[in-house]
């Protein structure tokens, strides 16, 4: 166990804290006073588009506020410059490790250079790293999902609610992690309405040209889309997902949002009518739970898989629209319950 005695460090300390997180990214959140180096917690270091995407970045936030609450110590997080290198994302965590932290969690993929140096030269502070399993050391934990099985079901979802046989998909940069979204969606779909034609593009190659934070490019995409008829469309995209989300509500067609529930997301309230579900990840989950590994003494390593059958990917049902159609009710439980079987295999790419 973590102890419980606090010792208050001298005003340069709290200043040195300052101007390490300042050089590396801006922190949001942190306590008014230092505690010392092992009184410290959970600390975060936002991927691309920052705290307020109401998606991927804001469900590792929630993690956050739930350890801190739970455990009353002080937590860190930190937001993304633009144009940063690996060397900057290392050093932004290296500092948040050499300050005390524990857990230090990189959210996103771009992280797992950085994470695998950081770890190096701390070995005795835990860190983690969402969506990518490629880091293997020690002290990592590789906190991972299935995205494409909640993808399928969104999938099955389009497919019963389509109307023009057509419906999207926007993917925000073309790399693996996304395909999975993709991969999923499109078999859930033809698994299910064979006819249904899924129009696919992604805003951008790399995320530096902005496919995870442009609500603009999403919402091209999404104009582009609908005015092929698609009355269905899925965006895994971040921050560029809200532009798809507009889109969908400007033109009365159907959002399916994705990480969070956006339906319930306060930025999002004047669109909500148009977000059927959204396919969803417990990022907040897997935050909490790492820093509650920490925290028992029993820190998670390797990877840690959330996925339908432990339920931490899903379909969220706030719309009340949604959750009382029953066609749709009955095809998703149905279709869930034969990708946790085994039944269904779902494809990855």
């Amino acid at each position: 166990m973590r102890r419980v005695t606090r010792i208050a460090l001298a005003g340069t300390a709290t200043a040195s804290l300052a101007l390490a997180l300042s050089a590396c990214g801006g922190t949001s959140t942190s306590s008014s006073s230092s505690d010392s180096k092992g009184d410290k917690g959970l600390a975060i270091a936002y991927d691309v588009g920052g705290k307020g995407d109401q998606s991927f970045n804001d469900a590792a936030f929630e993690g956050l506020k739930k350890a801190k609450a739970e455990f009353k110590y002080e937590t860190a997080d930190v937001e993304p410059t633009d144009g940063e290198t690996d060397a900057d994302k290392t050093q932004r965590l290296v500092s948040l490790a050499k300050q005390g932290y524990n857990p230090v969690i990189g959210i996103g993929y771009a992280y797992g250079p950085a994470i695998k140096a950081a770890a190096e030269k701390y070995p005795d502070t835990t860190f983690g790293i969402v969506d990518d399993s490629t880091v293997t050391s020690k002290n990592v934990a590789d906190l991972v999902f299935s995205e494409q099985e909640a993808s399928y079901l969104a999938g099955v979802a389009a497919a019963k609610a389509t109307k023009s046989d057509t419906v999207g998909f926007v993917g925000g940069v073309d790399v693996p992690l996304i395909h999975k979204f993709e991969a999923g969606f499109e078999q859930g779909v033809k698994d299910t309405k064979p006819g249904v034609k899924v129009l696919s593009q992604y805003l951008t190659q790399t995320a530096e040209e902005g496919g995870f934070s442009s609500p603009d490019k999403g919402k091209t995409a999404a104009e582009g889309q609908i005015e092929k008829k698609a009355d269905v469309v899925y965006a895994a995209a971040g921050l560029s997902g809200q532009g798809v989300i507009e889109a969908a509500a400007a033109n009365k067609v159907w959002a399916i949002g994705v990480d969070s529930d956006q339906y319930e997301q306060e930025a999002l309230s004047k669109y909500k009518d148009s977000i059927l579900t959204s396919a969803t990840k417990n990022v907040a989950s897997a935050v909490y739970n790492l820093a509650k590994s920490v925290e028992d003494g029993k820190p998670e390593t390797g990877i840690v898989r959330g996925d339908l059958k432990t339920g931490e990917v899903g379909l969220a049902d706030s719309n009340p629209e949604f959750k009382s159609n029953k066609a749709i009710q009955d095809a998703v439980k149905a279709a869930q319950e034969k990708i946790i079987s085994g039944e269904i295999k779902v494809k990855t790419s």
